[in-house]
């Protein structure tokens, strides 16, 4: 009798794992379409970057170097249907008001086609910029962290190891499974999926200046997950962009937007 029960729970078990891997397979294709995205012109004017990650995998950054040796670095961590050549217009505008840009590209996407990417990946690769930019003597102090969407739990995990000195996060979420379970109640994201990307459970451990960017219309990343992510930060403060949408934040609120990323007084959007 204990035997087929074993194989009965051998067979369930295995099913299970499969489901397991399954899922997580699909929520890899999800997160990250690398598939659906396509390059964009680069102005000139950024120097391309091919850097190894510490696991070995090529990382491709573009930069506008800093105009001096205290100028402040923003670098920025895209969202998942993007290159870093899709930033470039908002780095151009970054770079005339005298700040050094860098913009990461994660591995499957662009030149790293050979490696798929992952939560502990695009880490390594944000890492990998970094550490490029500490070996010139470019201190956190000196460095902002600027993530969107996707890249907001990129630049939070960078904040919470101590790379930057500020933290701009546009379109937040409180976590990929949190994602999941706003659509799908009752799923139990956490344990199928692989990459969490937590960055409320980060939040108390950041210790820097930060802003919250949010559409209060967006119909991806609810605003409340940008309201709770400001709550659980320590000092960090909101800046409410009225009916904007997931995509269209730079478009219905440009100027203010670069204003704070810049780190230049934005006043209320609307």
């Amino acid at each position: 009798m204990i035997r087929p029960r074993l194989k009965s729970v051998a067979i369930a078990l295995s099913g299970t794992l499969l489901f397991c891997v399954g899922s997580r397979i699909v929520e890899r294709r999800f997160l990250f379409p690398t598939g659906d995205v396509h390059s964009a012109p680069v102005p000139s004017g950024f120097v391309e970057r091919r850097l190894i990650a510490r696991d070995g995998v090529v990382v491709r950054a573009l930069e506008l170097r800093a105009p001096s040796a205290t100028s402040a670095v923003v670098v920025h961590f895209h969202n998942n249907r993007e290159r870093a050549e899709h930033s470039a217009e908002v780095a151009q505008e970054l770079a005339a008001r005298g700040l050094g840009v860098v913009l990461v590209e994660y591995r499957g996407y662009g030149v790293a086609t050979n490696a798929s990417p992952s939560e502990d990946g695009v880490y390594a690769d944000a890492e990998a910029v970094l550490d490029m930019l500490a070996a010139r003597g470019v201190g956190p102090e000196r460095i902002v962290l600027w993530g969107t969407s996707l890249g907001t739990g990129v630049a939070a995990e960078m904040a919470r190891r101590g790379r930057g000195g500020r933290l701009v996060l546009v379109s937040p979420y409180t976590s990929i499974p949190d994602l999941v379970t706003d659509v799908v109640p009752f799923v139990p994201a956490s344990l199928l999926l692989a990459d969490h990307f937590d960055t409320l459970a980060k939040a108390p451990s950041i210790a820097i200046p930060t802003l919250i960017i949010h559409g209060d219309a967006d119909e991806i990343v609810p605003f409340r997950m940008g309201e709770r992510v400001t709550a659980a930060i320590p000092g960090a403060r909101l800046l409410r962009v009225a009916g904007g949408h997931h995509g269209d934040l730079l478009q219905r609120a440009h100027t203010s937007i670069v204003d704070a990323i810049a780190g230049g007084a934005a006043g209320p959007v609307s």
